[in-house]
């Protein structure tokens, strides 16, 4: 039972030592704990701090972040607009040049037509004189006397002519 009745100098002793304890602890190693539990605590602090800072600025960026997508999503939409814009225009404009090549080219195949249709007459004409002055010339040589025989001449060079 002793251990459960210690005795007055056991007890003693004991208090003696833990007030001798307790001071040592107090002296040396009680300040660097709450020292470093302030420190701690201060950094603890600062790092709430800090992530509280970080999550605004997190915030305020996607805010801008989804302002420059939608402003980008306007500039592509509008860019997309003037390129289509631009494609109608330049369809448009190559539709009028070809519409105005193309009457150049009929006007032109016109002119060309006629130049030649101008030509073939002038040709035909020519030929025609030749073929009159010829039968005038064969006719004056001949020198006929009888209008009779004149005229069946004509009408043979005629048939000449004709068949040539």
């Amino acid at each position: 039972m002793e251990l459960l009745t210690p005795d007055l100098g056991l007890l003693v002793w004991n208090f003696i030592a833990f007030l001798i304890l307790l001071i040592i602890l107090r002296k040396f190693a009680w300040k660097p704990i709450l020292s470093s539990l302030k420190s701690r605590e201060t950094g603890i602090a600062e790092s709430l701090a800090t992530a509280e800072r970080v999550k605004a600025e997190m915030a305020q960026l996607k805010s801008e972040n989804e302002a420059l997508l939608a402003k980008a999503r306007e500039e592509r939409t509008q860019l997309l607009k003037e390129a289509r814009d631009t494609k109608d225009r330049i369809i448009n404009e190559a539709k009028e040049q070809a519409k105005i090549e193309a009457g150049k080219i009929v006007a032109d195949a016109n002119a060309a037509i006629q130049q030649q249709k101008m030509a073939a007459l002038t040709d035909v004409k020519n030929q025609v004189g030749n073929l009159v002055i010829e039968v005038a010339e064969k006719v004056l040589r001949r020198e006929l006397a009888d209008k009779s025989q004149q005229e069946k001449y004509i009408k043979q060079l005629a048939e000449e002519v004709k068949l040539n």
